[in-house]
């Protein structure tokens, strides 16, 4: 442990500017689309890279490999290999994943809560006003 540093709890840690560092690290992992979506797909237990792929929409092959290794290389998720003919690969969350579900699902229920206003607030900075009756988009 460093000088200073002790098992306190979050609330009485002391900011350094190193922690920022190595504490993005991981926000940069979680904070992700595709990351969220996969945690939020896995939610209901495991599924094979296929059926990832189908349900989330607009993700390719390539972007699910690199974030589905990234949240194994983090603890988040596990590949589990079934030796058949071809091969069965399943993912599924660990405990430390699990744990990533409530507050994605509090920060999509906030999204969803505050949808309009933020489209509101962007209209209104882009110098569009919003039509209220029809949604639609006028220019200023």
């Amino acid at each position: 442990m460093e000088p200073g540093h002790s098992d306190d709890t979050a609330a009485d840690h002391v900011h350094r500017p190193s922690d920022c560092r190595v504490v993005g690290t991981v926000l940069a992992r979680i904070g992700d689309k595709w990351s969220i979506l996969v945690v939020m797909t896995l939610t209901d237990g495991p599924r094979r890279f296929n059926e990832l792929k189908r349900l989330i929409g607009g993700i390719s092959q390539r972007m699910l490999t690199f974030t589905l290794r990234g949240l194994e290389r983090d603890g988040l998720v596990t590949r589990t290999v079934t030796p058949t003919i071809p091969p069965r690969v399943d993912y599924e969350l660990t405990a430390l994943g699990r744990s990533l579900q409530a507050p994605v699902q509090a920060l999509g229920a906030w999204a969803f809560a505050n949808l309009p206003a933020i489209q509101h607030a962007r209209a209104r900075f882009d110098g569009v006003d919003a039509a209220p009756e029809t949604g639609e988009a006028q220019v200023q």
